[in-house]
């Protein structure tokens, strides 16, 4: 007990770290709590940061602060309204007519992996094959289950997902247009002793905004790259498999190599063992090198300075805790906790060992 009281004592006797140890924990405690009603007030807190450089921009020109907000939010909502009517249709479209070519391309698959007992005698057998293809029928009758309670649940996420749509942009304008009074009332009720709290925060503001406005970029230059090279070579379902393609890049490492699989299959269904489909796969593989090298390197350049182990870990934990929105912001979250870690104050004199007897 009186190692743990000694250790309390050397690292929260400064209020600082009493004071910083208590933003955090309130804030993942309101996440945890509240997190999945205030989804539309986070989402529009994250919008308004990301817009936020572009108007700071935009004022460094010579715009006053409420032109250069309607102009950024104008834009903002072109491109909300572009992506909800223009994009959304097409991948929804997509998406229903993968649905209607699964059992065809099922039964595709079936014949294929009949054919590797004879082919490979000594390596599989007939009986495991069944057994595979009665686990891929249970795990497609499964989903099909789930799809069925999602459209027999769908009104309540129409009305919802309405209400969202209306919620988010009127919140994002009003958090842009009336920023400085939301600081100055929560200015009010901060505690003196917050210079541990600010440091942490210009450190994590400095790298999670940096990286997150780079990796929105770089999502949409991969999408983009991506449907191109399908829809030129005749890949069915460009858009979906580009979009899937894109946002597997917000998930590091394992998002590549978990996209591989449907763009491999659905070339493979299309075409089978071919040259288009080797065609296909290599320009994928070009297209994966580019990002690592290229486009990583120029929209990053090391502002998150993160080991992969440490990345991967943050996405395993944050993902199980917070799903979708707990993998995107994974590595952020991630620099948060390295920056609390660097700025936390260690104490100037370690305890000395005590000798055994």
């Amino acid at each position: 007990m009186d190692l743990i009281s000694n250790w309390f004592r050397r690292h929260f006797s400064d209020p600082q770290v009493v004071i910083l140890a208590a933003f955090l924990l309130s804030g993942f405690a309101v996440v945890a709590l509240f997190g999945h009603m205030l989804v539309p007030v986070f989402a529009s807190i994250v919008i308004a940061y990301l817009l936020e450089s572009l108007v700071k921009r935009l004022q460094r020109m010579g715009v006053p602060r409420l032109p250069a907000v309607l102009f950024v939010f104008v834009a903002f909502f072109a491109v909300f309204l572009i992506a909800l009517f223009g994009l959304l249709p097409l991948l929804s479209q997509q998406i229903s007519q993968l649905v209607q070519e699964l059992p065809a391309m099922v039964g595709k698959g079936q014949e294929v992996l009949l054919r590797l007992p004879v082919t490979y005698p000594h390596f599989i057998t007939k009986d495991q094959v069944l057994d595979l293809m009665a686990g891929v029928r249970r795990e497609l009758g499964t989903m099909g289950q789930y799809v069925l309670s999602m459209s027999l649940s769908s009104v309540v996420s129409l009305i919802a997902l309405t209400v969202y749509l209306v919620l988010v942009p009127l919140l994002v304008f009003f958090f842009l247009k009336d920023k400085d009074k939301i600081f100055a009332w929560m200015r009010g009720y901060y505690p003196k002793a917050m210079g541990l709290t600010a440091e942490v925060w210009r450190d994590v503001d400095r790298q999670i905004g940096n990286y997150v406005r780079g990796k929105i970029m770089e999502v949409f230059i991969v999408w983009l790259a991506s449907y191109v090279t399908f829809a030129v070579m005749g890949l069915q379902f460009a858009m979906l498999l580009g979009a899937l393609v894109g946002l597997s890049v917000i998930v590091p490492y394992i998002g590549a190599v978990v996209v591989t699989v449907p763009v491999a299959m659905i070339a493979f269904f299309q075409w089978g063992w071919s040259a288009e489909f080797a065609y296909l796969m290599a320009a994928y593989a070009v297209i994966q090198g580019i990002d690592g090298n290229v486009i990583v390197p120029l929209l990053f350049s090391e502002v998150v300075n993160l080991h992969p182990i440490a990345i991967i870990t943050a996405v395993l934990v944050f993902g199980g805790v917070w799903g979708f929105w707990g993998v995107f912001f994974a590595i952020p979250l991630a620099t948060l906790v390295q920056a609390v870690l660097k700025a936390w104050p260690r104490p100037s004199d370690p305890e000395p060992e005590t000798a055994a007897d």
